[in-house]
C-alpha cells in the first residue's frame, strides 16, 4: 500500500473516532481503499473518490453553493480526483477552478463523508461518488466566478440549511454549526 493510501486510510480511520454515527460509510471508503483497481481516477466506474468542498465565508456564516449544470442541482462545490491521491489538494483545485476565488485555505482534517450515487449521463454509466470533504475558508475578496461547470453560485446562510433537502447538506450545516458555536 502506497504511503497515499495509508494516509487517507489513516485519516477516514481518524474521521470515524470523531464521528462514530458515521462508521459504516467510512467503511466503505476503507472497502474502496482495500480494493485493488485505483479508486484515484474517475474510469474506475463502480466508484471512484472526489475532493468535496465546504467553502465558507470569511465570517464563517455562509457557504458558496454551485447550482451543478450537470446535475441540475445546488450542491457544495468539488470534483474529481483524477489521479490526484492528496484529497485536500483536490478540494482546493476544486474550490478555486469553480469559484474563481484566489485567497482559499483548507482547514483541518476531513469534515465529511459521503457516498452518493451519480445517474447515468451520455456515455458514463450510473457509478459512486466517495467525497472526501473538507473545509475551505475564503481568506480575501468573496467575489466569486461562475466556471462553466454551474448554471449559478450563491453564498447561503449555513444557519438556513440545517432542514435542506439535500440529507448531506443539512449533516455538514449541522457539524459546521455545533463546531463553531
Amino acid at each position: 500500500m502506497s504511503a497515499a493510501y495509508s494516509d487517507l486510510r489513516g485519516h477516514i480511520i481518524d474521521y470515524a473516532r470523531r464521528w462514530p454515527a458515521e462508521r459504516e460509510v467510512a467503511g466503505q471508503f476503507l472497502a474502496l481503499l482495500d480494493d485493488p483497481a485505483n479508486p484515484f481516477v474517475r474510469e474506475r466506474l463502480e466508484g471512484h473518490l472526489t475532493g468535496g468542498v465546504w467553502l465558507v465565508s470569511g465570517d464563517g456564516r455562509r457557504i458558496l453553493m454551485t447550482h451543478h449544470r450537470k446535475l441540475d442541482r445546488w450542491l457544495q462545490l468539488g470534483g474529481h480526483a483524477d489521479g490526484d491521491t492528496d484529497m485536500a489538494r483536490v478540494a482546493l483545485k476544486e474550490a478555486e477552478e469553480e469559484s474563481g476565488l484566489a485567497d482559499l485555505c483548507v482547514e483541518g482534517a476531513i469534515f465529511d463523508l459521503d457516498r452518493h450515487w451519480i445517474p447515468e449521463r451520455k456515455d458514463v454509466p450510473g457509478h459512486w461518488h466517495y467525497d472526501v470533504r473538507y473545509v475551505v475558508r475564503a481568506t480575501g475578496s468573496e467575489n466569486y466566478a461562475v466556471s462553466e461547470e454551474s448554471l449559478d453560485l450563491a453564498w447561503r446562510d449555513i444557519a438556513s440549511m440545517i432542514d435542506d433537502a439535500d440529507v448531506s447538506i443539512s449533516r455538514m450545516a449541522r457539524k459546521w454549526l455545533a463546531q463553531n458555536a
